[in-house]
């Protein structure tokens, strides 16, 4: 059956109303934080500390070579999702909900997310156990998996790749390397997580 945009307040009640007509017990709920953020090999460049007058220098590259890092954080736990993909369009878009949603099949799922103009479009089909929220769209910001992206990239500045390959192989070591605790921490707000308890 193929979902239609429908808002958070209709979602709950329609799901509410199929477990009541089939004696179904309500599968627990989670919240997530979703986004996708490019990483490419054009070195990421921030700040340098130097003495007074002495212009800072550090070896850059050009190239223009990317791929999409597709993630979602639940703050409360800090459990994670990552997917790698070539673009950011509707079907990776596509590929990456059907991936999650077999990952965790027998949860219901609500999904805090931008409005960005590649996000609510109609040939997207919403996994069942899935809700989304949209954020408002000028509030990056109210996103708590930015963090996680901010975090990923001070780790990888002013580092040289020397193919995309490679710098997908990092990205894996590191997200492999950190814990459910650090993503709590990173995504997780004091307010929030009590709101979820």
């Amino acid at each position: 059956m193929n979902q239609r945009w429908l808002s958070l307040k209709k979602k709950a009640k329609r799901l509410s109303t199929l477990a009541t007509l089939h004696h179904y017990e309500m599968p627990s709920v989670h919240y997530w934080c979703q986004d996708e953020s490019r990483f490419g090999l054009k070195t990421i460049t921030r700040r340098r500390l130097t003495l007074r007058g002495v212009k800072p220098h550090s070896q850059v590259q050009w190239s223009f070579k990317s791929s999409y890092l597709y993630g979602r954080v639940e703050p409360l736990t800090g459990e994670s999702f990552f997917l790698e993909f070539s673009h950011l369009n509707t079907d990776c878009f596509q590929a990456y909900w059907r991936e999650f949603s077999q990952a965790y099949p027998h949860q219901l799922h609500l999904i805090q997310m931008d409005n960005a103009t590649g996000h609510p479009t109609k040939r997207l089909i919403v996994p069942e156990n899935i809700i989304l929220w949209f954020q408002p769209a000028p509030s990056p910001d109210c996103n708590p998996i930015e963090r996680l992206w901010a975090w990923l990239k001070r780790k990888l500045a002013w580092k040289l790749f020397d193919s995309l390959e490679e710098l997908k192989r990092r990205l894996a070591e590191i997200l492999a390397q950190t814990t459910t605790e650090f993503f709590a921490a990173l995504t997780g707000e004091p307010l929030l997580s009590a709101d979820l308890d």
